[in-house]
């Protein structure tokens, strides 16, 4: 298992998870940050110019899960990992990541007041210059404190040693209190055809749900099983994700698109399905399951275009147009395919 132990320089997560190790047997510590030193004698030095932080590097952030999984096939038990991760993209990235390999993450968050946290990075022993990236990266950690309190257990440092706080990480890693729920999405190598359903409300706009497991907005729906026809993996997956029981007679085809293969995922057919209207009643009823789905929301274009990834706006877009048109449509990649009987 990872014990991902996540906050802002200056709240002690060296100190901690030192003590941490003494706590837990068979434990390790892997510092992610080594990831993005090493990509720096990999990668061109214009890759670093272009992003605030190594994290903002996607091979960091695939690297990340990779280094770990091995670390844990090398020296099985607990690998403990001090990093900072303030972005929830990011985390549903790398979290993600380490599900679909079944590796269970215990998230913590060590916490101080902002004022002391200054006090911490002011009296610490760093260049200026190091000091002062450490003293800007508070603004981030405020603006992220929300989803982190949500997300992680909270061990509040401001008047404990490090051996308390080690202890009271300790003991919610033993009781379960600090495992994040979330489904284990394992890529495959082969192409699958997976089946989404759009819903509208009475604006028209379009409802989207926020996956734990990866980063970015995505359409309801899932993979089609084997033996299992597409329009019934629809019906199972709104019932899955949405808690809502929607007869298939519904479900009216708008568009097929096949998509090639994009990082670790797998390509392959990807159906999308008219679902109709949600009533007020059926909007109150929505259930997400907390492994899987963070949020809903019903989004107008210009909110959906700022947060869907390009793929998959170019998806909405074409299947928007069918249903405006009462037509089914064919794409390849995102791009239309030509009719030329027509």
């Amino acid at each position: 298992m990872i014990v991902w132990v996540n906050g802002a320089f200056g709240v002690g997560k060296t100190s901690t998870v030192r003590e941490l190790q003494e706590l837990l047997p068979d434990s390790t510590e892997f510092d992610p940050e080594s990831v993005g030193v090493y990509l720096r004698y990999l990668l061109p030095a214009e890759d670093f110019a272009s992003v605030g932080d190594f994290q903002d590097l996607a091979a960091w952030r695939s690297l990340v899960p990779d280094v770990a999984a091995a670390l844990l096939a090398q020296h099985p038990g607990t690998l403990i990992v001090p990093m900072t991760l303030l972005r929830q993209d990011y985390r549903d990235e790398v979290f993600g990541a380490l599900a679909a390999r079944r590796i269970p993450v215990h998230h913590l968050l060590l916490h101080a007041e902002e004022t002391i946290l200054r006090k911490r990075i002011e009296e610490d022993q760093v260049e200026r210059g190091a000091r002062q990236w450490r003293l800007d990266h508070l603004d981030r950690y405020r603006e992220a404190l929300a989803w982190l309190e949500q997300d992680a257990a909270t061990v509040d440092t401001t008047d404990l040693t490090p051996r308390q706080a080690a202890e009271r990480v300790a003991e919610l890693v033993r009781s379960g209190a600090a495992r994040c729920p979330i489904v284990e999405q394992v890529a495959g190598g082969r192409d699958t055809v997976a089946a989404a359903v759009l819903f509208f409300d009475e604006q028209g706009r379009v409802l989207l749900v926020d996956p734990v497991y990866k980063p970015g907005w995505e359409f309801p729906g899932g993979v089609v099983e084997d033996g299992e026809s597409p329009r019934s993996a629809a019906v199972r997956e709104v019932a899955e994700e949405l808690g809502l029981a929607v007869p298939a007679s519904r479900l009216r085809p708008l568009l097929t698109d096949w998509e090639p293969h994009r990082g670790p995922r797998s390509g392959g057919l990807r159906l999308v399905f008219d679902g109709g209207g949600l009533s007020a009643e059926q909007q109150a009823q929505l259930a997400l399951p907390e492994d899987e789905l963070r949020d809903w929301r019903f989004m107008a274009r210009e909110e959906w275009t700022a947060l869907l990834p390009a793929n998959k706006r170019d998806r909405l877009e074409a299947a928007l147009r069918c249903r405006a048109e009462r037509s089914v449509g064919y794409l390849e990649a995102g791009d239309a395919v030509e009719e030329p009987w027509r």
